[in-house]
């Protein structure tokens, strides 16, 4: 039944207006993009996905993406005028889906699972289909569709590839059980080298439209805060945000633009759009009443206790959490994920602009 209800829900996002236009999505990350793929492989690290609240807003039902409703990849579909992004795991084998598949998957990681593994921390890990894991999906999925490259290039003109938003799991794990912000920085070539590896392999195997975001502000977020309480008053921003987190967050987006630009020289015929998912978002946090948000940037909507309303031991969903009447008065969802305003406002900054590079709006190639 849940893969009968994830189908049926790709064929709800047709607007009548389109803003971009693509034939087709074709999506890899990890929950800031996933639409059910965690939740049909089993969800055993969070159960609750699957449950409401989640899903709440806009399907009314759970449907595997981590918000009470849409998420970014979702807006993006409706302003291409395109069916929601299935899941992968939801597609029997042999279909087609001529517009599109999602290959995400909540708490990949942009580096094997080995890496967390040969760490010690490998247990902690949501799942282990990393971004290699979706490529790889992505290339048995390919061959019903086109084989050589030349035809692939022709087939995937119109298509649109989101590479991410992935790594930021890749501190997360590290960051919670103990890590340094200097550990971490060194972790950070390795995390870029995975994604611009990637963002390679799908121009080598066809892509020409390719959106590689970079990470969020995670010193604004919830989660971050709550773990990272601290007592001084300079470790904080005026708007309530960690400033050491954030400058990390900002270190990883240069390292990626960085690569990013090395790979529009390496293939001059794609189109390789950054997509500043730190600057559309620092709008909401430095000013959340401006656009709407009127319980603020940094309290979840759903969950336990405490200055931000987010307990590990109560988090959303679970026993002891409770959900406020009107997430969209909200930026933070669960604490650690947005809710479905705070994602649509993101993606009309993306499409609208300036937080694109090249712009998105532009016509694909």
């Amino acid at each position: 039944m849940i893969v009968l209800f994830l189908l049926a829900l790709s064929f709800l996002g047709i607007v009548s207006t389109s803003h971009l236009i693509y034939d087709s999505i074709y999506s890899f990350g990890d929950s800031l993009a996933d639409t059910g793929n965690f939740l049909l492989s089993g969800a055993l690290a969070f159960p609750v996905v699957g449950k409401l609240p989640y899903g709440e807003t806009f399907f009314h039902h759970p449907t595997g993406r981590c918000s009470d409703g849409r998420l970014m990849i979702d807006f993006i579909a409706e302003a291409c005028g395109l069916p929601y992004v299935p899941p992968h795991l939801a597609i029997s084998k042999g279909q087609k889906f001529r517009h599109g598949i999602n290959f995400a998957v909540a708490g990949a990681t942009a580096t094997d699972a080995k890496f967390f593994y040969d760490k010690g921390i490998g247990p902690l890990l949501w799942t282990n289909y990393s971004l290699s894991v979706q490529l790889g999906w992505f290339k048995q999925f390919k061959y019903n569709l086109c084989n050589t490259k030349q035809e692939c290039e022709k087939f995937f003109k119109r298509s649109l590839f989101l590479v991410g938003e992935i790594g930021g799991n890749d501190y997360n794990y590290p960051f919670f059980t103990g890590g340094s912000i200097k550990e971490l920085t060194a972790l950070v070539p390795l995390v870029v080298e995975a994604i611009a590896a990637a963002t390679s392999l799908l121009i080598e195997e066809g892509a020409v439209e390719l959106v590689v975001p970079g990470n969020l502000p995670i010193g604004c977020s919830t989660i971050y805060l709550n773990f990272f309480l601290s007592t001084r008053k300079a470790d904080y921003d005026k708007h309530g945000c960690l400033k050491a987190y954030n400058a990390f967050s900002k270190y990883h987006n240069n390292q990626l633009e960085l690569a990013l630009d090395g790979l529009r020289h390496k293939y001059p015929h794609a189109r390789i759009i950054y997509a500043d998912y730190y600057g559309a978002a620092m709008k909401l946090f430095h000013s959340p009443l401006h656009y709407g948000f009127s319980n603020g940037a940094l309290m979840a909507c759903c969950g336990g206790s405490g200055p931000y309303n987010f307990d590990y031991t109560a988090r959303c969903g679970y026993n002891g959490s409770t959900v406020c009447s009107d997430p969209s008065t909200y930026v933070n969802w669960d604490g650690i994920h947005l809710t479905q305003e705070a994602y649509r406002f993101i993606a009309m900054a993306l499409i609208n602009g300036p937080f694109t590079s090249p712009p998105l709006r532009s016509p694909p190639l």
